[in-house]
């Protein structure tokens, strides 16, 4: 397995994920109206999310509406939505499952349990991974496809937020993080496989349960040999039983 510092260097990098994703999903900068032509002279600034889009007005005010309607949404934002979300949820599940599977904690079980951990939280963030890379990548081929349109206004251009980044960094967090936890649990297992992580006032209870049983099976064995030394003797060869 790998190191105590590889996994927990690989931990930090699978939270940095998840906190990236969720930030990603929760804000409403996806994409920003872009600075060409003509725009509005009333808004400054218009930004759209996932969950709400938002403006800024030349007064100064800050205003946000709520996406209600779903189904009059178009479908790589729908998609958009559900994949962050499931991504999320799958990093989640991860860190509880790497939470298990490293080395410097006690919980877990032994080392073939501690693997199993591993290796299942290394498959959740490789594929959280994957969730928060295909909305990134679709919602930006969106913007950049609508952006180069000739037929839609300029005043209704817009170009990729600071959301997508996030989105596309916390993907990679997270598939090196994965990575990292899947390659610990590959090579040779060197040594027991089963041994259990016991606190030191148990394991000193078991160590003395073995040193007596171990004494009381050499007890075994010396009572069996004097045992049989009288009868070896009685038939023996002796010299007076030829005189």
């Amino acid at each position: 397995m790998a190191s105590t510092g590889t996994q927990i260097f690989a931990f930090v990098l699978a939270l940095l994920g998840i906190l990236g994703a969720t930030v990603a999903t929760l804000l409403p900068n996806w994409k920003v109206s872009a600075d060409v032509g003509s725009n509005i002279i009333t808004a400054i600034s218009q930004m759209q999310g996932l969950w709400m889009d938002c403006t800024w007005y030349s007064t100064g005010m800050f205003s946000c509406t709520l996406k209600y309607s779903v189904l009059a949404l178009p479908a790589y934002l729908q998609t958009a939505r559900t994949t962050m979300v499931l991504s999320c949820v799958l990093a989640a599940l991860g860190l509880f499952l790497a939470s298990l599977g490293l080395k410097c904690t006690r919980w877990g079980g032994g080392r073939r349990a501690k693997r199993h951990a591993a290796m299942a939280a290394g498959t959740c963030f490789l594929a959280s991974g994957f969730l928060c890379l295909v909305p990134a990548s679709w919602y930006t081929n969106e913007v950049i496809v609508s952006f180069l349109d000739a037929n839609v206004p300029e005043s209704n251009k817009f170009e990729p937020g600071g959301a997508v980044y996030v989105a596309f960094i916390s993907s990679g967090f997270l598939f090196m993080g994965g990575s990292i936890f899947c390659l610990s649990c590959s090579g040779k297992r060197h040594g027991p496989q089963d041994l259990i992580l016991l606190p030191p006032d148990k394991l000193l209870l078991q160590q003395q349960q073995q040193l007596l049983q171990q004494q009381q099976q050499q007890d075994q064995l010396q009572h069996q040999y004097c045992s049989l030394s009288p009868l070896d003797n009685k038939t023996g060869y002796s010299l007076q039983d030829y005189v």
